[in-house]
């Protein structure tokens, strides 16, 4: 104490300022602990901004205007940050800026998963993979037929559950690590209702898998 009384109070706001950021990191250290970080990954036109949309509609009027300037500086980071790297490595490898009319979306889409899932930084994180547009999947496989587009398909046609399966399947056997569960839903980003459904679940997963690691359950 007798020591506080000699300082300056230039030296003693200083203290007081240095206390507070203790304070402060405490209470950040504290909040980080309690959030969950979801990446939405996903190909172009597979419906990821569809369900950003839904998110706002089921969870009322969304990100306060002070939120999202919070988030400003961040995404464009983030996005700046990923289009350099991106434009780099297609400078390096040779890869053509030029867009596939008729690539096979699925093809891509599955090359994208198993990426993410070999992926270092993610070997530990879990994985739920969301199958968009079950709607057009339920449509189209009344007059289309999955073996012209997958020679290995050997199911019945207009089957909607195999087709499901099938399709599923091809995601499962990107996965090298046979030990690690790949949560999977169907989806409909247009329908709210569906996606309602969806995030209970995908909420509910998240939370069993948080108890398992802290061997509460």
């Amino acid at each position: 104490m007798a020591g506080c009384c000699c300082l300056s109070a230039e030296e003693k706001e200083s203290q007081r300022i240095s206390a507070e950021i203790e304070r402060q990191l405490r209470r950040d250290k504290k909040d980080a602990r309690r959030e969950l970080k979801l990446l939405l990954l996903g190909t172009g036109e597979s419906g990821k901004s569809t369900f950003i949309k839904q998110m706002r509609i089921i969870h009322g009027s969304g990100y306060s205007d002070e939120d999202r300037k919070g988030f400003t500086k961040l995404v464009y980071q983030n996005i700046f940050t990923a289009m350099q790297a991106m434009i780099r490595a297609m400078d390096t490898l040779r890869i053509q800026y030029v867009c596939e009319q008729n690539k096979n979306r699925m093809e891509e889409s599955k090359a994208l998963f198993k990426t993410i899932i070999t992926y270092p930084w993610f070997l530990n994180s879990s994985v739920i993979l969301f199958l968009n547009k079950k709607d057009l999947l339920e449509e189209k496989i009344m007059y289309s037929h999955l073996i012209s587009y997958f020679p290995e398909y050997t199911g019945p046609k207009q089957d909607v559950k195999a087709a499901r399966d099938f399709i599923l399947k091809l995601y499962q056997d990107q996965n090298p690590d046979k030990e690690k569960v790949i949560y999977s839903h169907f989806t409909c980003a247009t329908d709210t209702e569906n996606i309602r459904f969806v995030f209970a679940a995908v909420k509910d997963t998240i939370l069993q898998l948080n108890l398992r690691e802290f061997n509460l359950v």
